[in-house]
């Protein structure tokens, strides 16, 4: 019964394929479809109705190696698992209806056809989202990874001074990121003067402040001086507030006087030259 399918759908690729896309692109709600180009949804498309034929006619090795290529490329196209189990639904009942239509599927037959169906899309649906997962959780995890290192920065400014810049919420699990990032940053780099901004901080509380005040601690014992930046008004007056003492590192309002304060502790300063007319 599989040959039978087989043989529907040669001929008529082409009609399939666009009859597919029809329908699934009749969905102009759906943010996949709103992600790529008309050209790219085209070939993707096509690529999507091979991939189906191919788990008719090729072996389980290739179309595994087709299906991991197809699973990245949609994860990247940002196309919802939903949206492709509905596309494999969607082709099977094109395929169905067009058989019944032509007289491929009758009375005598239909039920070895039905079965047929189940034996070649009941797997390869699992297949998809077997697979479509596992690539999903990788780009993830490699995401995460990438987030986790640009989450705290530590650039060298000077020889000897250095800035971690912190943009956003700081929890625990990003704590111990700057904790690791400070501490290596700062034997690699030689600094003598590490500069904490948080002017991107949006909230300065308790727990955040024990946080910086463990990463000036650590800085310390690896023999470099630590200094905040970045205290705006209303975060002056929560750490006051909330009775944090932050008097055992230098404290300035903005990274400006901060490095200019840097520079005197090492004992470097910026001299304007002119430039010879």
């Amino acid at each position: 019964m599989e040959n039978l399918i087989l043989e529907y759908i040669g001929p008529r690729k082409n009609e399939i394929k666009s009859e597919w896309m029809a329908r699934m692109g009749g969905q102009t709600d759906e943010r996949a479809l709103r992600l790529v180009s008309d050209v790219m949804f085209e070939r993707t498309s096509g690529e999507f109705v091979e991939l189906m034929i191919s788990n008719l006619k090729e072996s389980k090795e290739e179309f595994n190696n087709r299906l991991t290529d197809f699973a990245e490329k949609v994860v990247r196209l940002g196309w919802p698992l939903h949206f492709v189990i509905e596309g494999l639904q969607t082709f099977s009942k094109i395929l169905w209806e067009g058989m019944l239509q032509l007289g491929t599927v009758h009375e005598g037959n239909q039920m070895e056809v039905i079965y047929a169906f189940d034996r070649w899309l009941s797997p390869l649906q699992n297949e998809v989202v077997d697979n479509y997962s596992r690539t999903w959780e990788r780009t993830v995890s490699l995401q995460k990874i990438a987030l986790q290192e640009l989450s705290a920065p530590l650039i060298p400014v000077f020889d000897g001074i250095t800035v971690m810049p912190l943009v956003g919420t700081i929890d625990t699990e990003r704590a111990k990121q700057i904790m690791e990032n400070l501490l290596t940053g700062v034997v690699k780099h030689r600094s003598e003067v590490v500069l904490i901004d948080i002017t991107g901080v949006p909230v300065v509380d308790t727990m955040v402040a024990h946080h910086i005040i463990q990463a000036a601690e650590a800085v310390r014992l690896v023999g470099a001086k630590c200094m905040l930046c970045g205290i705006r008004p209303e975060i002056a007056q929560t750490i006051v507030n909330l009775g944090i003492n932050l008097n055992q590192f230098t404290t300035k309002n903005t990274l400006k006087k901060g490095i200019e304060a840097a520079l005197e502790m090492t004992n470097c300063k910026i001299v304007n030259v002119e430039g010879a007319n």
